[in-house]
């Protein structure tokens, strides 16, 4: 049995609560992760990370009260260092993007294996950079056609510095801003091209026409890569 210290703290929030009851008895079942805490709806789930600031908020996409990314937003904004693990019914692209945009760890569909959930929790526990994604190709190479839109300025920006080969730590001082501001930003430019890397980032980008770099810019970010 893991040290209670070293467990992974749970927030379960479903408005059915047989749903919040099977959850609750798929990682009680783990011995390195403990649930503290259930919540139906968005208010009470604001206040639940609030007072337990979980290491993960297992957060349904339709719950009664503020619409998910609201909701979202102000949990982060109450528990800053809690990952936010959206489960749902639907794929929806464009709600996966607004999500992402908001801060979100992972997006699972309800048809995931108890494995796949455990691990997924695991994950963005251990690797605080991590966005697990649990959609269909088709639903991303949906949302890739429409990269170009849905890529926001501040995104384009950190994209052409780290074609240049610039850290995180370069890059946030260039624009004024944190170095978790930029891992987000990141993370986000990942998901919305279906890049792996960096410099699967960069080139899938200027294969788009999203920037334009020169060929020693994008080796640049490569060598910056390994």
């Amino acid at each position: 049995m893991a040290a209670k210290d070293h467990k992974t703290t749970v927030l379960i929030v479903d408005d059915h609560a047989l749903v919040r009851e099977g959850l609750r008895e798929i990682l009680d079942y783990q011995d390195d992760l403990v649930v503290v805490g259930e919540a139906g709806d968005s208010e009470a789930a604001v206040a639940l990370a609030a007072e337990k600031r979980p290491h993960v908020v297992l957060l349904d996409v339709e719950i009664p009260g503020d619409d998910a990314t609201t909701t979202v937003g102000r949990i982060r904004k109450r528990s800053p260092h809690t990952a936010v693990l959206i489960l749902s019914m639907y794929e929806g692209p464009q709600l996966l993007q607004s999500l992402l945009e908001v801060g979100v760890r992972g997006y699972l569909l309800k048809s995931v294996t108890r494995q796949d959930l455990v691990s997924a929790i695991r994950s963005v526990r251990i690797d605080k950079r991590r966005v697990i994604v649990s959609v269909s190709r088709e639903s991303i190479a949906a949302n890739q056609a429409g990269s170009a839109m849905l890529l926001s300025d501040r995104e384009r920006e950190v994209l052409e510095l780290t074609a240049q080969a610039l850290s995180n730590r370069q890059i946030a001082s260039r624009l004024s801003l944190t170095e978790a501001t930029v891992k987000r930003h990141l993370r986000n430019i990942f998901v919305k091209l279906g890049a792996v890397s960096r410099i699967d980032a960069v080139n899938k980008a200027v294969a788009a026409s999203l920037i334009e770099v020169g060929e020693g810019k994008r080796q640049g970010a490569e060598s910056a890569h390994r």
